[in-house]
């Protein structure tokens, strides 16, 4: 089994320096499972690209894929097509959610989970360190996403979901609201989870929410109203895609 870890991103360079693409690798190295490690930068101009280039030339299995600055969505699903893995899992580059977690994930793989995603909602999850206007931002947020576009995930925001490949193929060319098209100034990180499990929930793949661990990361660049009301506005556009048959 060939695994492809994802890592989008953009101007990381603080996490870069703290260690996290070390304490990655060295796990990796410890698996007995075949993996690829991915690291797709979303055009960062703070040094971010250079170093991850260097990491990718110097340690076997890592693969770096410079992308103009478009967003994590449109990021992440590049990373998608280009992986090669029978699984594919994308996780924030912060490590708020720390790679070994994958270990949760996979016992669902083999009860014929198409997608199985890392939650901070359900019961046996541990959060940690969140500032209470996050937490009650995630927990509205959800509400919304329940009641308009997807009923039944408690978390679609957790940035730990492992697809499959034949989730992967058929879901990533069918997004349209962050197909990337548009331009971007800034960091966002947006709505393109609840897109592509709005996809997945349409063309009938089998989902699994999983307890796992995760870590507030004091480099969370989210902007707690500028970017919730703009996910919002998001996932009305996700529903008016559907309404206008672009997801056929």
């Amino acid at each position: 089994m060939l695994v492809s870890i994802i890592f989008p991103s953009y101007n990381e360079l603080k996490n870069i320096k703290r260690g996290v693409l070390d304490q990655a690798y060295d796990y990796l190295r410890s698996v007995t499972w075949d993996w690829e490690l991915i690291l797709a930068d979303d055009g960062s101009d703070d040094g971010t690209a250079e170093k991850l280039a260097e990491f990718s030339v110097k340690h076997q299995g890592v693969r770096y894929i410079a992308l103009p600055h478009r967003g994590k969505g449109p990021t992440v699903l590049e990373a998608l097509r280009q992986a090669k893995g029978d699984y594919r899992l994308f996780s924030d580059f912060d490590q708020a959610t720390p790679l070994p977690e994958i270990e949760k994930l996979f016992p669902f793989t083999q009860r014929g989970m198409d997608i199985v995603i890392g939650s901070r909602e359900v019961q046996g999850s541990e959060r940690m360190r969140e500032p209470l206007h996050r937490h009650l931002m995630g927990k509205g947020f959800n509400f919304f996403v329940n009641l308009i576009a997807i009923n039944g995930i408690h978390d679609t925001q957790c940035g730990f979901k492992l697809f499959s490949r034949r989730a992967s193929e058929k879901l990533v060319d069918k997004v349209v609201v962050y197909s990337g098209k548009g331009k971007l100034t800034g960091a966002f990180t947006g709505a393109f989870d609840v897109e592509l499990l709005y996809l997945a929930k349409k063309y009938k793949f089998k989902i699994a929410e999983v307890p796992i661990n995760w870590t507030y990361a004091k480099t969370n660049r989210v902007d707690p109203i500028k970017d919730s009301l703009r996910m919002l506005g998001d996932i009305m556009r996700i529903r008016l895609a559907d309404f206008q048959g672009k997801y056929r």
